[in-house]
């Protein structure tokens, strides 16, 4: 048995657990080492500017710090440290909500968009690559199947 083995006496659920795990490592060190390589963001950078590239209220997409860690799963201050980072590349902001000076929003600049727009096809090509690679691992093949059988977003 090796490390990303299950080990057999570990119930279903755990082993179920375990494949899940292993899929999700695999996949994010592909597109991890494609984003850097490609376009020198990280899968959580893509992932951040993905998820504000894609919330709309008003003139702008933006989304509060709270809701930014949520959205990507980190903590706050893993997320600030994040934001931070890539504002001081120029590709995202922060500024104060109009409404409730407690709030502070976060939004993809032009600059991010661009990298954004230019990564997104290669981010694509590269999930499919690192599922179709995944799929021939019988652990987590029916993973990969559910995966792709997952809707997409509406609208």
């Amino acid at each position: 048995m090796t490390a990303t083995d299950p080990d057999p006496a570990l119930s279903d659920l755990a082993q179920g657990w375990c494949a899940l795990s292993l899929l999700h490592s695999k996949i994010e060190a592909h597109l991890e080492r494609v984003l850097e390589a490609e376009h020198g963001l990280s899968a959580r950078e893509y992932s951040l500017l993905d998820v504000l590239s894609r919330q709309h209220d008003g003139d702008g997409g933006h989304l509060q710090m709270k809701q930014v860690a949520d959205a990507v799963v980190l903590s706050q201050s893993a997320t600030t440290r994040l934001v931070t980072r890539l504002e001081n590349r120029g590709l995202l902001s922060r500024y104060l909500c109009p409404t409730d000076r407690r709030g502070i929003y976060t939004d993809v600049s032009d600059t991010g968009r661009e990298l954004l727009e230019a990564a997104r096809p290669v981010y694509d090509t590269a999930l499919r690559a690192a599922l179709a690679e995944a799929a021939q691992d019988t652990r987590v093949e029916p993973l990969v199947q559910a995966v792709r059988s997952l809707p997409g977003p509406k609208g």
